[in-house]
């Protein structure tokens, strides 16, 4: 395995990024790997490297390239419509009071279930002052907006100064009233987490961070000490799962790894089904093993514990969460509904 060093861009230095290197130190086709790189960017990190324990296990499978994503014609690149819905290049206006702004097109490793499959790791353009300069004109108009998130790629891969001149920008706009900042990287590369970093963030409150954590074993000394610099910085932390076939796909592995980032002070916000975009097929299940996963977190675990189960609505529809089918049935005087153990009680309405 990869030895890897303690400062962050020296471990993004030693990434993995070619079928070559990844064949030097795992057992897999190098040639068929090449192929399926051409199309979509390879790159894994020594830190989030050394987390793979065997072939095929759940931090192997959402890193390293599968023959199915070549075959996989199932989706769309875009199933979202975010490029119809981008006024100005780098933002995506679906709700009324909400945008993302695109600031990066990079990651720390290139999850291979990415809902931006089609742009990140790829050549794109740079969210210049110029460029910068048009999303905040433009949010200055939509005064409806209060809330901008950022995200890409990951926002963290940007250089502090460089993320401090965007959250400034925004900042300035006197009817955004919240930021918040979507990254993997206290998943997969938790030493960028600096005290610099920190102390830059601080100066933005309300400042939230969604993190991504899919699998229990992400949670390591490093990835733990990353959340605790945000959250004693008073930084409210949520998480954003993926539910991913043959990753976290049971109730079991979900429950340890939410009452897990309890811990870390990251409450589970979302657990998404997998988004239908090209290239990620084998990762997508049914929805109704999903909301029996959910079925087996209910009464099982801590409320604390349970994110919101949503899909993406193709086409820009937006999130819409699902719920196991507790209701029963219902009339003018009762509401039957059924409680983690099964049992059936009427409830007066």
């Amino acid at each position: 395995m990869l030895n890897h060093p303690e400062n962050w861009h020296d471990i993004l230095d030693q990434s993995l990024t070619t079928a070559d290197a990844v064949a030097r130190h795992l057992p897999v086709d190098r040639h068929r790997l090449a192929e399926i790189c051409e199309r979509y960017p390879l790159r894994i990190n020594p830190y989030y490297f050394s987390l793979i324990e065997a072939p095929g296990d759940p931090i192997w499978r959402q890193v390293i390239p599968d023959a199915a994503e070549l075959s996989d014609d199932s989706g769309c690149p875009d199933p979202l419509a975010e490029e119809p819905l981008s006024p100005v290049p780098h933002l995506i206006h679906r709700y009324p009071d909400r945008a993302v702004l695109l600031v990066s097109n990079q990651c720390a490793a290139y999850c291979r279930f990415c809902m931006r499959k089609r742009r990140v790791g790829k050549t794109a353009s740079a969210l210049t002052a110029v460029r910068l300069d048009a999303v905040v004109g433009y949010l200055r108009q939509q005064t409806r907006v209060r809330d901008v998130i950022l995200s890409g790629g990951d926002p963290l891969m940007l250089e502090t100064g460089e993320l401090e001149t965007i959250l400034t920008a925004l900042h300035g706009i006197s009817h955004v009233e919240v930021l918040r900042i979507h990254t993997r990287i206290p998943c997969t590369l938790p030493q960028r987490i600096t005290p610099s970093l920190v102390e830059m963030l601080r100066l933005f409150f309300p400042l939230y961070i969604n993190v991504h954590f899919n699998h229990p074993r992400e949670i390591t000394a490093a990835s733990a000490a990353a959340c605790a610099r945000l959250a004693d910085a008073g930084i409210p932390l949520g998480n954003q799962s993926v539910l991913l076939k043959g990753v976290n796909d049971t109730p079991d592995v979900l429950k340890i790894l939410f009452r897990r980032l309890l811990t870390l002070r990251a409450r589970p916000y979302y657990l998404h089904h997998p988004d239908p975009v090209r290239g990620t097929g084998h990762f997508r299940l049914p929805i109704q093993t999903g909301l029996r996963v959910m079925a087996g977190l209910q009464g099982h675990t801590s409320g604390l514990c349970l994110p919101h189960y949503v899909i993406d609505v193709p086409g820009g529809g937006g999130k819409v969460p699902l719920l196991p089918e507790y209701i029963q049935g219902n009339d003018e005087r009762v509401l039957r509904v059924k409680t983690y153990t099964g049992t059936v009680f009427e409830y007066p309405v």
